[in-house]
């Protein structure tokens, strides 16, 4: 009988044209026969996923490998076709998206990951993923899948980036912003939007603010290390405070960006003459640079200690500086990002540009 498979004819006793998955074929009848053509039965044999509990830690623009592996109980002598399948899982685990599948030597990837991941294989049944060029989009749960005829079985792996959260407002003022306009506003300065786990770490840390902003999972929060009366009252203890979940359209409120180490470098500009925004901008041109955004300022003070007194333009037509090591005169006595706001554009201050490595 002849059974197309892929534009392919194939020549065999049975046809067994079963359906594909995302271009990949997977006969699991090979599986249930010996090279003899005899069936085996897989009754009783149990296929295990071994997966890290802990959580894995990498870096914008790094690699990381997803740990994973199989085994049966009890062990089989010979070796058996099986298909790897990961994808990332949404935050409620509800829905899936795709990162790669592979079936013996091939292998396919998708999205966002075609070109940045592939399988590690140094032992028997390991199918680890490997993801190079690591986005901030990239933190998540993955599920590592092993399929071996009927069997079926999967493990999770938690990936965290080490980064920093800020809280942001756009220029035109405090709660402009629908969850929509949040993430874009997020992502036009080298962001995302912080999950909730990161602005739970971001407080523990000592962060403390007391404007509600959106976060990823569509609710509206804030961190408090220091009640007060403004923000809760002065009785409620420290903790993220919550409004819930919001309408993502009706609702304004600021947000909680997060970033993560750079691949270039943040610097202030000197230059002999203070600047308005669009010299400031030129200038940064003309040093090989562009002027420098909110998430890459605070990933520059977060991750190489970048400390600098003196306010400088910043691409969102924001002025900050940031301070690593408090001292007089510098704002604060705790280190930070300090923002003197949104003034006008004709203004003179320093810049802040970014440079690529």
């Amino acid at each position: 009988m002849l059974c197309e498979v892929a534009g392919i004819l194939l020549l065999v006793n049975t046809c067994y044209c079963l359906p594909f998955y995302n271009g990949f074929f997977y006969d699991h009848i090979l599986n249930n026969k010996t090279g003899n053509g005899e069936v085996v039965h897989f009754n009783g044999v149990k296929l295990v996923i071994n997966t890290p509990d802990d959580s894995l830690f990498g870096y914008r623009g790094g690699n990381i490998t997803l740990p994973c592996t199989f085994h049966y109980e009890p062990k089989l002598e010979s070796q058996r076709r099986y298909r790897v399948k990961w994808t990332k899982l949404h935050k409620d685990d509800t829905k899936e998206r795709d990162v790669l599948v592979a079936v013996g030597l091939r292998h396919r990837s998708f999205g966002d990951y075609k070109g940045r991941v592939h399988l590690r294989q140094n032992v028997p049944n390991e199918v680890s993923l490997v993801i190079s060029d690591l986005r901030l989009e990239d933190y998540g749960r993955y599920k590592c899948e092993v399929i071996d005829g009927l069997e079926d079985e999967s493990g999770i792996v938690e990936l965290e980036l080490r980064g920093v959260v800020f809280p942001y407002q756009p220029h035109h003022g405090r709660y402009q912003l629908n969850f929509h306009d949040a993430k874009k506003a997020c992502e036009e300065q080298d962001s995302v939007m912080a999950s909730f786990d990161q602005l739970f770490k971001a407080w523990e840390e000592g962060l403390d603010w007391c404007n509600a902003g959106w976060i990823m999972d569509g609710t509206v929060q804030y961190p408090i290390t220091l009640p007060r009366e403004p923000c809760g009252g002065k009785e409620m203890a420290p903790g993220v405070r919550t409004y819930g979940e919001r309408h993502k359209h009706l609702h304004k409120y600021d947000v909680f960006c997060f970033s993560s180490a750079l691949k270039g470098r943040v610097y202030y500009l000197e230059h002999p003459n203070k600047l308005n925004f669009a010299e400031a901008r030129e200038a940064c041109q003309q040093d090989g640079a562009q002027i420098a955004k909110v998430g890459q300022l605070f990933a520059a003070w977060k991750f190489v200690d970048l400390d600098r007194c003196d306010a400088g333009w910043l691409d969102d037509g924001s002025i900050r500086y940031p301070i690593a090591f408090p001292r007089p005169n510098c704002g604060p006595p705790e280190p930070g990002v300090r923002s003197f706001g949104f003034p006008r554009r004709h203004n003179k201050f320093g810049v802040y540009c970014y440079k690529m490595n």
